[in-house]
């Protein structure tokens, strides 16, 4: 047994338990595995899928109901058509609102069968209060209490899903979830031609009727479980990272993160970017389409509840039957290659868009039906290729945040847009000229699609990737190796769309001296501001001593040892000395006596510091200012010190004098970095160097070496270098 990880194996076994075989084709079965056997072998079953099917079904009645006998409704308690439409953007957005919290929720805790059931009683509370609805402001309530329920099914059931079954089904299963929606989709129009046509009952008998459904399927869910978070991609990727390198991989302790630093850290993944805005786009169409079809059909074609009820049932059998061939094709994608299924996504919802322009301006009934049947088929399967891609390449616990957002970016963002833009071409060109304007935004949110192929590999790759180094980082401790105090793998940072540092690497043992040089602009500064957290990378990781640190907020990396001393005069200027010292101290808690001790040493490193403690910061000289920055970099004792450019602009003898506090600091256990434009100053402080230029490294090792590099030093004025 060895402790030694082959990264090479260790990364494509943990592709491989992710159900994705990209670039090893021995490794593909040469058939899919049948979902009936996987539920057999398994042991899990098919009751978590059918409980959760049965839950989004009776969620989607209640929205087709809406939808179906929009006009009735409307017409009953005075509403227009945009007015209606506002209502269910309204429904919309609080389901974006509500995703959220529930999201925070569920971030650590297995809670989200609990939630999904209770949101399951709450919206069929909702439908039994839409029979007592008599004007529009009672409408909008209960619309809003439906939505905030619904959250749970755009934020809570994919992920459950994916934690629930193997890796090996999880395009089928969420084809599978994708379907049970349209299932809805059928019933509810079903449900409403046999109620309002045959029994003769109106829009509040309708509601009725499906109140009592969904309490019964909510009754019928109450056994549902949620196995834990991750549970299945956690367990396999670390089982097979684990038998790649013939060792026990344990899980090491990292900083739990907060929900904002979990947002950023999502939309710092470029996938995860492009998805959302593409969310957006297809918001922008989604509550227009579904509202400006009703009153098309209604008012174009004379299509009653009867005949729309038909329409609907025929858009959603449509949509079952794509879904049934697409899950196999989807699932084959995925192994081979997770690109060409975002891309098949994106084709799909252009082809879509066209379909439905297309079914709006032909004036034959015939075509008309097939054309938007047709949209609805090729529509049905983004559902599943979106959340396996999307939620594919976040990690496990973020996977509820994500989908929460995704709801944001599709109603709150898209969805108020669509039903502002689009309310106006419906007055002026018609439900007809609406529908064709959707054209515009779905195109737009299938190219935004296909830009995520270009992501989504090395995404992919990315979260391997940090597995297989949590893996490295345990079976060193195992062995009994210390972890470093700072490593830096893989960075790419930039500024907006500015890419500045390219795949950095850097490494900082305990108690090392390390000196980051190069030109200017070449990236120097961003490396330490993406270590402090003020600049987060698209790409890579940053730990601290082993621990990931690399999405924590600035704030919560300085009680983990690290402190930055910014290039020029890091002070406040308006604030004493002392009051500069005891601002810092601020981290070190309430602790009186720990405060005074630590400004006492400080102003015991700093003599001329002390002979002007009640002096303000901006009088001091530059070299004086340096001096405080340092010290108050000393009250928190740091364990990684950053300093940036220190003799910036100051005389040599002031020079020496914080090249000795530098020597204090590191000699007293803490690391540091040191960003440096004199190659004098930064190798007689440290034994290792790094050189950036144009945001890569193009040296590492002993400072020495770097003098035999004419070609770097050159750069840097070559005559600061003695030989």
């Amino acid at each position: 047994m060895t402790d030694i990880i082959d990264r090479a194996q260790a990364r494509l076994a943990a592709r491989h338990a992710l159900g994705i075989h990209l670039g090893d084709d021995t490794a593909i079965p040469a058939t899919t595995q049948r979902l009936r056997s996987v539920m057999a072998t398994s042991g899990i079953g098919w009751y978590p899928l059918l409980a959760i099917g049965g839950l989004v079904i009776v969620d989607e009645l209640f929205g087709f109901v809406l939808s179906v006998l929009g006009p009735e409704i409307a017409r009953s308690i005075g509403m227009s058509p945009a007015s209606f439409a506002a209502v269910l953007s309204a429904k919309l957005l609080a389901v974006a609102l509500a995703t959220l919290p529930m999201a925070a929720l569920v971030q650590r805790r297995p809670w989200r069968a609990s939630i999904s059931l209770i949101t399951a009683f709450a919206w069929t509370a909702a439908t039994f209060l839409a029979v007592t609805v008599v004007g529009v402001w009672g409408l909008l309530v209960v619309v809003v209490i439906d939505g905030v329920s619904s959250g749970s099914v755009r934020v809570l059931h994919q992920p459950l899903l994916m934690d629930s079954y193997p890796n090996s089904a999880r395009v089928r299963v969420q084809t599978a979830y994708s379907a049970a929606a349209n299932v809805g989709g059928v019933v509810a129009p079903l449900l409403v031609g046999l109620l309002t046509a045959w029994l003769g009952l109106t829009w509040r008998g309708v509601f009725l009727a499906v109140g009592f459904t969904s309490l019964l399927t909510a009754f019928v869910a109450l056994r549902l479980r949620d196995p834990g978070v991750g549970h299945i991609d956690d367990a396999q990727v670390r089982s097979a990272i684990a038998a790649s390198a013939q060792a026990n991989v344990a899980q090491l302790e990292v900083p739990e993160l907060r929900f904002g630093e979990v947002v950023r850290r999502l939309l710092m993944i470029p996938t995860v970017r492009r998805a959302l805005a593409a969310q957006a786009a297809f918001g922008v169409l989604v509550v227009p389409y579904s509202t400006f079809l009703l009153f098309f059909l209604d008012e174009r074609w004379n299509f009653g509840p009867g005949k729309r009820s038909v329409f609907f049932a025929g858009s959603a059998v449509a949509a079952l039957v794509s879904l049934r061939f697409f899950g196999p094709i989807g699932e084959r994608l995925f192994r081979n290659d997770p690109a060409r299924l975002v891309r098949l996504a994106s084709v799909l919802l252009c082809a879509s868009v066209l379909a439905i322009g297309a079914g709006a301006l032909v004036p034959f009934l015939a075509p008309m039906v097939l054309f938007f049947m047709l949209s609805s088929a090729l529509a049905a399967a983004l559902g599943p290729a979106l959340a396996v891609t999307m939620l594919g390449v976040v990690p496990a616990q973020f996977r509820s945040h994500l989908a929460a957002l995704a709801g944001i970016y599709l109603a709150g963002v898209g969805g108020f847009a669509g039903a502002l833009l689009l309310g106006t071409v419906d007055r002026r060109f018609g439900n007809a000229g609406a529908l064709v304007a959707i054209i515009i935004p779905g195109v737009i949110g299938a190219a935004l699609l296909w830009g995520c192929g270009n992501t989504v590999n090395s995404d992919l790759d990315q979260l391997i990737e940090d597995a297989v180094d949590e893996a490295e980082l345990a079976a060193e401790q195992r062995s009994g190796r210390l972890p470093l105090a700072l490593v830096c793998r893989d960075l790419d940072v930039g500024y907006g769309p500015v890419q500045v540092l390219f795949g950095v690497n850097f490494m900082v043992e305990e108690g090392e001296m390390v000196a980051l040089l190069g030109t200017n602009g070449a990236g120097k500064s961003t490396v330490l501001r993406a270590i402090s957290g003020l600049n987060l990378p698209t790409r890579g990781s940053v730990r601290l001593y082993g621990r990931d640190i690399t999405w924590l907020e600035p704030e919560r990396r300085v009680p983990l040892g690290i402190v930055q001393v910014p290039g020029g005069r890091s002070t406040f200027g308006p604030l004493s000395v002392i009051e500069n010292l005891r601002a810092h101290a601020f981290t070190l808690g309430n602790d009186g006596r720990l405060v005074e001790s630590r400004i006492d040493d400080a102003l015991v490193a700093f003599p001329r510091l002390a002979e002007r403690r009640n002096q303000p910061a901006a009088t001091l000289s530059g070299g004086e200012q340096q001096m405080l920055a340092l010290a108050k970099a000393m009250i928190v004792k740091p364990r990684v010190l950053l300093i940036d450019e220190l003799s910036l602009g100051l005389a040599p003898v002031v020079v020496g004098e914080l090249l000795a506090t530098v020597r204090r600091i590191n000699a007293s256990g803490a690391s540091v970095v040191l960003v440096e434009q004199s190659i004098n100053v930064a190798l007689s402080l440290a034994d290792r160097a790094y050189f950036l230029e144009r945001g890569r490294v193009q040296f590492e090792g002993r400072s020495g070496d770097l003098l035999q590099r004419d070609d770097l030093l050159r750069s840097v004025f070559l005559g600061q270098a003695a030989p």
